[in-house]
């Protein structure tokens, strides 16, 4: 099934590490992380390395160790984030970054821009702070 909005599996395994790990008041693994989230261990630990790489995790070796936020996650969008793993948002008004375009108007009546004005206000504004876990 086609997806209008298609976060990359490395985003959403960034996004969704952070945030548990943000609600933690211990220490979490990979292993630990991935049976939460249900995403492939292989995969979520490459990440997690890139996440403590960028300074936005320490990680402590041992039984009890794991990864732990070095930041207040008051302080972490979810766009930097994104960003981190995708590269800079691109805002630009065409789809196709033309300058000379045949048609009057957009043939996506603007929604394309529209939408992605949205995501990135919603990114820019969502903190890591803000995302609970269920009780």
């Amino acid at each position: 099934m086609s997806k209008l909005l298609n976060i990359s599996e490395a985003s959403s395994i960034a996004i969704h590490s952070l945030a548990l790990i943000a609600n933690s008041d211990v220490y979490l693994n990979a292993h630990q992380l991935s049976e939460q989230l249900g995403f492939s261990r292989n995969h979520l630990a490459k990440i997690l390395q890139m996440l403590v790489r960028y300074d936005y995790l320490e990680s402590v070796r041992g039984p009890k160790g794991g990864f732990r936020l070095k930041s207040d996650p008051e302080n972490i969008s979810l766009l930097e984030i994104y960003e981190l793993i995708e590269g800079h948002l691109d805002e630009t008004k065409c789809a196709h970054n033309r300058e000379n375009c045949p048609f009057e108007e957009c043939v996506y009546g603007g929604i394309r821009q529209e939408l992605t004005n949205r995501f990135s206000e919603y990114f820019r504004t969502k903190k890591l702070s803000d995302i609970t876990t269920k009780k």
